[in-house]
């Protein structure tokens, strides 16, 4: 065995002890780790365990993902699990991920697959509790292991030969062989290391799922290293339209899209998912609301009808405040500047401050005709029917721009049941039987048209 240094920091390998990383500047965090000296190889030697094969000739097996019965599970994994594919799922506290994975292994022990769920912060009871809470009756294909040990984990999966080893959390797991203590980057390394090459085993492949601490700046907590080392990363965040909705977020995946998010609801019985994303995205109402006006955004794969909400009021102070927590601050500035040059709308002594139902964030350029619309209305005191959307980019010209899947965009608003959308000059299929489809060249034709002016 060879003695180096490892900074517990930044995860940096050092000869020699160090009293401060050069790397990341941080004192006092040299660890000893203890590597194993690697015999030097004869000259014209190669290994023989893994060989080169051909593309051509690699298997394949279309059927390498299990499917669950939770649909947003599944359109946030790529279409499914896959049977040796390594995830880590990260969360702030108590907004459920221990809830959603046992959920998700309940789903698949029902079909017929074995289920690990090994803890390394709740007790047998604690987690039996929870089961109790959101299953009707318990299933056969779970085994339970409260421990913080790694080791003890490996042995279990030795016996059990699971099809799912559900880890919460990695940084409470150790190994024996290391001394340093659990969630440090040593730990959590070696521990995650083992377990993927255990997974990925051509003799026994099996699906891991691992629990991730998420630091207070809402980063996964520890190296970026297991980010890259894992195969999925997924992150479930707390919705802004009420404690109950819960948004489940790719941002890495290797067998799908990113982007891609799945919709939830913590109900008494658990995480359940959400079939109609239009209560927590749209508010329904008896009459039109000034400074209301609708989008279609893209998420992923789905597309999703959601409410921009708008409120402008008197300034004064000679700096009006410009607020959007669902959109940057300079996108809004932009936007704002665009109402006032392009529709000669006198916004300088105005507060403008923006909002979606929901607190989904509007990233795509699709919503800046909505956000405008939203603007408008809130200022005219005029609301906007409620099965009107706006579908469109607006340049800085005023004049407004055609968005990425518009057909796809438009068939989807007319089968939900809306009856007018404004988009910009297409050359699509303009066959819609239910949606009227009225296409306009610049902002200022398109508030001519709504408020009739």
């Amino acid at each position: 065995m060879k003695k180096q240094y490892r900074c517990s920091s930044c995860g940096k390998i050092f000869l020699n002890w160090f009293g401060q990383c050069d790397s990341c500047g941080a004192w006092g965090t040299a660890e000893e780790v203890f590597v194993e000296k690697k015999n030097k190889q004869s000259a014209g030697s190669a290994p023989t365990v893994n060989q080169a094969v051909a593309l051509k000739n690699i298997p394949f097996n279309e059927e390498s993902r299990i499917i669950s019965g939770i649909e947003e599970m599944n359109r946030v994994l790529g279409g499914g699990l896959v049977k040796d594919s390594v995830s880590v799922l990260t969360a702030p506290p108590g907004v459920g991920k221990s809830t959603l994975l046992l959920s998700f292994g309940e789903d698949l022990a029902r079909k017929g697959y074995r289920i690990l769920y090994a803890s390394g912060e709740e007790s047998e009871g604690q987690i039996k509790s929870r089961a109790l809470r959101i299953m009707k009756d318990l299933p056969e294909n779970v085994w339970i292991l409260s421990t913080a040990f790694l080791d003890d984990v490996l042995g279990a999966i030795d016996s059990i030969q699971p099809h799912l080893v559900v880890l919460d959390s990695i940084q409470t797991f150790r190994l024996r062989e290391f001394a340093q203590r659990a969630g440090t980057p040593v730990q959590t390394m070696e521990c995650a290391n083992r377990l993927t090459d255990l997974a990925k085993s051509k003799e026994r492949p099996f699906a891991v799922m691992m629990v991730g601490h998420m630091t207070k700046s809402g980063e996964m907590a520890g190296l970026r290293t297991l980010e890259h080392l894992v195969d999925t990363v997924l992150f479930l965040e707390e919705g802004e339209g009420g404690e109950s909705l819960r948004i489940l977020l790719s941002t890495k995946n290797r067998f799908g899209r990113t982007g891609e998010i799945g919709l939830f609801e913590m109900a008494e019985e658990g995480m359940k998912e959400i079939k109609d994303p239009s209560k927590y995205f749209v508010t329904k109402r008896k009459e039109p609301v000034a400074g209301s006006a609708l989008a279609m955004i893209k998420e992923g794969s789905r597309f999703l009808v959601i409410e921009v909400e708008s409120l402008v009021s008197q300034s004064f102070t000679p700096y009006p405040q410009r607020l959007g927590d669902s959109l940057r601050k300079d996108q809004l500035n932009t936007l704002v500047s665009i109402l006032e040059e392009r529709a000669k709308l006198n916004l300088y002594d105005k507060n403008v401050i923006l909002k979606t139902t929901g607190g989904i964030r509007l990233a795509e350029q699709s919503v800046n005709l909505a956000v405008l619309m939203s603007i408008v209305s809130s200022l005219k005191h005029q609301g906007i029917e409620e099965s009107t959307l706006f579908v469109a980019e607006v340049g800085l010209t005023g004049e407004l721009k055609i968005v990425p899947n518009l057909d796809f965009r438009l068939r989807e608003i007319e089968r939900l049941g809306y009856k007018k959308v404004y988009t910009a000059p297409f050359g699509g299929k303009k066959d819609f039987s239910g949606l009227q489809v009225i296409q306009k060249e610049t902002l200022s034709q398109v508030i001519g048209d709504v408020f009739k002016h």
